[in-house]
């Protein structure tokens, strides 16, 4: 605290405001290096959008209320900090259901996944261009994987190593246009286009690539497009991180909420209720649009987040008209309304200030893959967790709490359409998350799951970086405010890259790499 006596604030070498996943991440190297750290949390825990909670008064299951996969992470990173951190796998990658059918992709495609395509599309035609989509797209995953750990790369130096063809397709001309010229099939289209969209509010087609950019951090996830679960739900992750945190002697302060930031050329005072801390350098864990009212800097763009999250927990896993094992199903990640034509109508709805007609998401099962989230009574029944991520919900078609229980009744509608039974007898709890919710709740403006729009993980052509901030992808407006989390130049999802990036400009600066 500051010397009461006379008013001069504490000092030390760094300052982290926000106590998330980054912000951790990025302590545990600087006090590594020698540095003294002081992480500040508002809430009375640390994690922030990375926790698992009891979702459901009187019911023994802590859920990952907010995140809910372990995406771009890098295993480097996880050895690196020594976290002892399990991430399976799940054999299905996805399920969609259609009329009277389902479109199973397994994470390793074999014969299930080929009669699949066979099936639905009436021969072979569709497969043979999932495969080589894929196959182009993940030169592009092996390009930028080895460089996420790296100050930012050229744009040049991960275009020459990527065929024209998929360079074109992914990073200079809506993903819409590739999906269409590649696939004929509306739902083999709606599997490829969903993951351009998680968490990004974008029709397939639209000009400014941000669907793009998030298709592509989907496909470097786990450095294959894999998104893993985490053992123990997200809570572990962060719960490591503040383990190791505190061991490497990080002064982790919660309850402790920041009201301002006054910014010198050398470092800053971060001051909130009952203290104030001059720190060489401040790092930013919470969203650019919140460090500017911070710094009292002029505002940018407010985000706007589009997702609609649901957790629920059932008595069991329903029955679908298929007649597919719901265990194969729910395993991986099931689309519910996300044919390509069923995207671009949600999102044509939304971006005109209205609800879409009918829910279209994703619904994805932690304790098939997972059950140590379920306290031992419940875990020795047939009770599972649901998690729904629903697309094309902006803050401003969710404005209370109506519009979210019309949300809620459409997603019923939409996943009972392929039920062989009701699905809402089998709810044993269930709670909703809007992106006001979220804003509410972490903080976070908008609700936008990652602080705002998607970059490119490079340098384009032409920019030039005049220091460690501008080289890692972490700088402001101020030389000695660094972002640290999902708003930095590589951030977004639960990656630990924010942190890791901006806890390196500062080393890098103060060993005289900075300029």
């Amino acid at each position: 605290m500051s010397d009461e006596q006379d008013g001069t604030p504490e000092t030390t070498d760094v300052v982290i405001v926000g106590g998330g996943h980054n912000a951790l991440v990025a302590a545990i190297y600087l006090a590594r290096a020698g540095r003294r750290v002081v992480v500040l949390e508002r809430l009375p825990h640390v994690g922030g959008a990375a926790i698992s909670a009891q979702a459901f008064e009187g019911i023994d299951a802590r859920l990952s209320r907010y995140s809910y996969l372990v995406s771009v992470m890098p295993q480097q990173l996880i050895d690196d900090l020594g976290l002892r951190l399990e991430l399976r796998s799940r054999e299905t990658a996805s399920y969609t259901p259609h009329d009277g059918g389902g479109l199973l992709v397994e994470t390793t495609p074999g014969p299930a996944t080929e009669e699949s395509f066979r099936t639905l599309t009436g021969g072979d035609d569709e497969l043979a261009a999932w495969r080589t989509f894929y196959a182009e797209v993940g030169t592009i995953a092996e390009a930028i994987a080895p460089t996420l750990l790296a100050p930012l790369p050229h744009i040049g130096n991960i275009r020459d190593l990527v065929e024209m063809d998929i360079w074109t397709d992914v990073v200079e001309e809506p993903l819409g246009t590739a999906i269409e010229r590649r696939f004929s099939h509306d739902v083999v289209r709606g599997v490829v286009g969903t993951d351009a969209l998680i968490g990004t509010f974008a029709s397939l087609h639209d000009p400014t690539l941000v669907q793009n950019r998030c298709f592509l951090y989907h496909l470097i996830g786990n450095g294959t497009g894999e998104w893993r679960v985490p053992v123990g739900g997200m809570g572990a992750v962060t719960g490591e991180l503040e383990r190791v945190a505190r061991e490497a002697g990080v002064d982790i302060r919660t309850g402790a909420e920041v009201t301002r930031i006054d910014a010198r050329p050398d470092g800053a005072t971060v001051s909130g209720d009952g203290f104030a801390i001059d720190g060489d350098w401040v790092l930013s864990g919470v969203a650019p649009y919140v460090l500017a009212g911070l710094l009292g800097d002029p505002l940018p763009t407010r985000p706007s987040g589009s997702q609609f999250k649901i957790n629920l927990l059932v008595s069991r896993l329903p029955r679908l008209r298929s007649g597919i094992d719901p265990a194969i199903a729910f395993a991986g990640t099931l689309h519910v309304g996300e044919a390509m034509s069923e995207l671009e109508a949600a999102w044509a709805q939304a971006a005109a200030g209205a609800l879409p007609d009918r829910a279209t998401g994703e619904l994805y099962c932690h304790t098939l893959t997972d059950r140590s989230i379920l306290g031992p009574d419940l875990a020795a029944t047939d009770a599972q967790t649901l998690t729904y991520f629903g697309l094309h919900t902006p803050y401003e078609v969710l404005p209370d709490e109506a519009a979210a229980a019309r949300a809620y009744a459409q997603f019923l509608v939409a996943l009972d359409e392929h039920l062989a039974e009701p699905i809402e007898p089998l709810i044993l709890g269930v709670e909703h998350k809007t992106p006001a919710q979220i804003e509410s709740a972490l903080a976070m403006p908008g609700g936008h799951i990652f602080h705002g729009d998607l970059q490119w993980p490079w340098l384009e052509e032409g920019e030039r970086p005049h220091n460690s901030a501008e080289r890692w992808g972490v700088s402001t407006t101020h030389p000695r405010v660094l972002l640290c989390g999902s708003g930095a130049r590589r951030g977004g999802a639960v990656s630990g890259l924010g942190g890791h990036h901006a806890a390196h400009a500062v080393l890098d600066y103060e060993v005289g790499q900075g300029d």
